[in-house]
């Protein structure tokens, strides 16, 4: 699908990953930049941002879980943005350097609360590799691996 929006992606910062949080309802203002630190601070992990008309308007971040595999760890589009194809860029583009940097294979978890999430994973060659009961079928977490 082509992008309406003109779109730049670059590597960037917890800082523009934070003004795409603010502006997503569904995130609840969960994530700090204390905590998005901490969890890179001793990992390889790729930050990547989405941008138009100098606005952060998407990201996708992820780090090293072994040598062999990479995790694509939180993403999101403002609101605004969605359904033009940024998320898919933005996974196309996770993979492409996961693959340069010798990774075999991504993996990601979702829930079934995010539908949308699910349904992209599943359309761009995901398998389910697992499941993560946390008590109900809302806020347990699906997981997915990709080879690449």
């Amino acid at each position: 699908m082509e992008s309406k929006m003109k779109i730049e992606i670059h590597q960037g910062a917890v800082a523009d990953v934070l003004i795409v949080d603010q502006q997503i309802p569904e995130f609840d203002n969960r994530n700090t930049h204390e905590k998005l630190t901490q969890r890179l601070s001793d990992k390889k992990h790729l930050i990547l941002v989405a941008v138009s008309e100098g606005i952060p308007v998407a990201y996708k971040m992820g780090y090293q879980l072994s040598d062999s595999e990479f995790y694509s760890w939180l993403g999101g589009v403002v609101p605004s943005a969605r359904k033009q194809g940024i998320a898919t860029q933005l996974r196309v583009t996770q993979e492409e350097w996961a693959k340069k940097q010798g990774y075999e294979a991504i993996s990601v978890k979702s829930m079934n609360r995010y539908p949308a999430m699910l349904q992209l994973l599943i359309s761009s060659g995901y398998h389910i590799s697992g499941y993560e009961d946390e008590g109900s079928s809302d806020n347990s977490k699906i997981k997915f691996l990709k080879k690449l």
